[in-house]
């Protein structure tokens, strides 16, 4: 349905109409005279149909010429559109032959000289001849017959379609008067309701011109249907596009209200706290001193956060990453303390002995101090548990002047937890490195990668081959790390890795490291770090800090001796640990404790001692030799025990749960002493005759090394020939079927273990008399080791 207006000035007839119904049967209607010539109104933009009332404003010559002729006398004119509504100036050919006769019941002179006429539709006619068209149109006509209405059920069921369907349009359509609907409703003419709606149909000149010149109104009725049918669809498919419009214009209105009433809030709390961070940041990046790239992404990143909405995911990616790139120390070290006399006092204060790794410091902070800068080297402490590495690390720190840090390495299995996953993924962070720079706040701190022998490696990467650059001082000063997406300088850095084994270490990453092998303690070492270290933090652990309670040293050398079996101390803490407790509960119960504390209360309060040195002392049987093993934990003593029996075929078994080198060793002990039987005074005959089992007890426990071949061969021997073993001799060293000796490692380890144990003689291969020398002769004192180059030397000294 057409827009309602009341009035349109233009220059020219209007389409805009009003929605003015009137009574058909008014009796001035049927006493009307039409005469057979009249003059012509042409229409631009509208179809005028019998019984409707339209307002135009008419502004061409012709036209006001026409229309004050006609408001002349019987105010009567003819009403035709025009078939081409861009023609300006029609001629005769240019109109419908159709039109409707109009009755002028106003006419409106307009201030700027236009004409306004209010025109009412009264009936049909043809147009038969035009007669003139200057000074206006002027033309004879034929009335046509009024329609009748037709009586049957279809024009019916038209009629009441055209009313459902234009009361449907009215209420669709926002810019129609609700009184058009009431209008409708009234109308009982059925030729006026279907001129009516025909002529507020919203629909082409042609097809309204169409309707006017159909002379059937069951036609004309059925047309107007499809019309309006068509005309309902899209004013539906309008009314929901404009409500969907509506809907999301109303929404971002009710976002913005909220939004700005967030702000008011915020500024009335001191501004929007995002917008105070940023500023924040770009405040400490001012003063920040960084390199040239940190800088250019750093800003880069800002301006982009600038521009996003606190809401979006991406908005905290970038700001972690800007928050990680301020928190760095990308150019900020401390001052190292070059005073090598007080570093000396730190480290003797803090660990007994380990003179060789004292000295290694103190070399490098005597080269930093002369050239003032250098890279760190990447120093590899080796040894047995509970002996001090990681400790030893944070006393360098403290000797050094450096802040310390520790980075656990045991069990990591993802290369990302050292370079950093990719910032986008969800849940990404900087890998350990940077993590503990970024917590020390210093590019030079002294850094302990703990453990790292025990690495793992798996699906997720190989974390060793990502510590490759991190420990490689040629290329550590451009460390890329994925999350911070910049080279970052780890030259400074002095690393520290601890290990207790090599072998599982990379070849690889090995070779990046300076190693240093820290031996266990002897039970000198032990008893001094008791007393100054052990013994007073247990004390303030258990609440006895001023308490006067006093260990001797023969004490604690049986508690070491008789309740401990390690290179390290911690078995030794934790047995210091059992005595404050006892000692702890004995001043809540009796209000005192028993100072100083004998060896009879250690067995009081320890129970029985669980280790025994006798059992190494004597060696009562043939075949019986005590050997000297190297383990991860440091030393140990083991035995090795060989039984002939009748009957056998010369079958040699080997039990205890040893490796494939250990029964190698056995094989070729064996086959030495069969080729040397008469030379060792044997009875070739007795290897066809005799079953022979060599046993090394504990079979719990996997045995395996290159170091017993002359036990093997000593332990053989001595059954063979019935010769007992001399007592208090340990001996450690692996052969050749020619009957050399060969030097094996481990010695600090395996001499300590033997002093442990009690033993007085050591036998081993003259080229491992160096590796003796090294260690300090206090803590080897009653000791007397025999340096051999071949079996019969061996067995001289061995065999009784």
């Amino acid at each position: 349905m057409t827009k309602n207006k009341r009035f349109f000035a233009g220059e020219d007839e209007s389409d805009f109409m009003p929605i003015i119904p009137i009574n058909e049967n008014d009796a001035e209607d049927k006493n009307l005279i039409i005469p057979d010539e009249l003059p012509i109104l042409p229409l631009r933009n509208t179809v005028l149909f019998p019984g409707v009332v339209l307002p135009i404003t008419v502004g061409r010559d012709k036209s006001i010429k026409a229309v004050n002729e006609a408001y002349k006398g019987d105010k009567l004119i003819g009403v035709i559109s025009q078939k081409d509504t861009n023609i300006e100036d029609p001629d005769a050919k240019d109109l419908c032959s159709i039109g409707t006769v109009a009755k002028i019941i106003k006419l409106i002179k307009m201030p700027d000289g236009g004409t306004t006429i209010i025109i009412q539709g009264k009936k049909r006619f043809e147009l038969v001849k035009m007669l003139s068209d200057d000074p206006f149109f002027k033309a004879s006509i034929q009335l046509l017959a009024d329609d009748e209405k037709p009586e049957n059920e279809n024009f019916e069921a038209y009629l009441s379609s055209i009313k459902d369907l234009a009361t449907q349009i009215i209420q669709l359509s926002p810019n129609m008067p609700t009184e058009a609907g009431i209008i409708l409703k009234n109308i009982e003419s059925a030729g006026f309701l279907i001129n009516f709606v025909s002529s507020n149909l919203n629909a082409d000149l042609t097809e309204k011109q169409t309707l006017l010149e159909m002379h059937d109104m069951t036609e004309r009725a059925e047309k107007l249907v499809h019309l309006l049918q068509r005309e309902l669809q899209f004013a539906e498919l309008k009314d929901k596009v404009t409500n969907k419009a509506r809907v999301e214009i109303d929404k971002q209105q009710r976002d913005y209200f909220l939004q700005q009433q967030l702000k008011s809030i915020k500024d009335e709390l001191g501004g929007d706290s995002n917008e105070r961070e940023v500023a924040d940041m770009k405040k400490k990046a001012e003063a920040k001193k960084w390199p040239e790239a940190a800088k250019n992404l750093f800003n880069t990143n800002v301006q982009k956060l600038e521009r996003m909405h606190p809401s979006t995911p991406d908005y905290s990616i970038v700001y972690n990453h800007l928050d990680l790139l301020l928190d760095l120390p990308w150019e900020e070290y401390t001052d190292d303390n070059y005073d090598l006399n007080n570093a000396k006092k730190v480290l003797d204060t803090d660990h007994y002995g380990m003179q060789k790794i004292k000295n290694r410091i103190l070399e490098y902070l005597a080269v930093l101090k002369l050239k003032g800068d250098m890279k760190s080297p990447i120093l590899c402490f080796v040894g047995p548990p509970g002996i001090g590495k990681t400790s030893l690390g944070k006393s360098i720190a403290h000797a050094v002047g450096r802040k310390y840090v520790r980075v656990s390495l045991g069990g990591l299995h993802d290369e990302s937890e050292i370079r950093g996953h990719r910032k986008t993924y969800i849940g990404a962070m900087p890998g350990r490195i940077l993590q503990n720079i970024r917590k020390t706040k210093t590019s030079n701190p002294v850094m302990i990668l703990d453990e790292i022998d025990k690495i793992g490696n798996d699906h997720r990467g190989d974390p060793s081959s990502a510590l490759l650059e991190v420990l490689d001082p040629e290329q550590n000063n451009t460390f890329y790390d994925n999350y911070l997406e910049l080279e970052y300088d780890l030259s400074k850095v002095l690393f520290i890795a601890t290990a207790n084994n090599l072998q599982n270490i990379q070849p690889a990453l090995r070779d990046r490291l300076e190693i240093i092998d820290l031996s266990g303690y002897a039970v000198e070492e032990k008893v001094e770090i008791a007393k100054r270290h052990l013994v007073p933090k247990q004390k303030e652990a258990h609440g006895l800090g001023k308490v006067n309670l006093k260990l001797a040293d023969k004490v604690l050398e049986k508690i070491i001796e008789s309740y401990t079996r390690e290179s390290g101390v911690r078995e030794l803490d934790r047995q210091l640990a059992s005595i404050m407790r006892y000692q702890a509960k004995e001043l809540v119960l009796n209000e005192k404790v028993k100072s100083p504390i004998t060896a009879d209360d250690v067995e009081n309060i320890l129970g029985s001692a669980r280790y025994s040195n006798d059992i190494y002392k004597t060696v009562n049987m043939p075949g019986v030799v005590v050997g000297l093993a190297w383990t991860y934990v440091g030393g140990d003593i083991l035995f090795i025990e060989t039984v002939l029996s009748d009957g056998g075929k010369g079958e040699l078994k080997l039990t205890g749960n040893l490796g494939n080198v250990m029964k190698e060793s056995a094989i070729t002990a064996l086959t030495l002493l069969q080729a040397n039987a008469k030379k060792y005074g044997i009875d070739v005959e007795d290897f066809g005759k005799k079953t022979i089992h060599v046993h090394v007890p504990e079979g719990a426990t996997p045995k395996d090394g290159p170091s017993a071949g002359i036990t093997m061969l000593t332990s053989l021997a001595s059954a063979f020939t019935g010769r007992k073993v001399k007592p208090y001799l340990a001996m450690t060293g692996e052969i050749t079927l020619r009957g050399q000796v060969l030097p094996v490692g481990g010695i600090k380890e395996k001499v300590l273990a033997a002093k442990r144990a009690g033993l007085k003689e050591i036998i081993m291969c003259w080229q491992n008399q160096k590796d003796v020398e090294e260690i300090e002769s206090a803590f080897i004192k009653g000791v007397t080791f025999h340096y051999v180059k071949n079996m019969q030397q061996v067995l001289d000294l061995a065999l009784v």
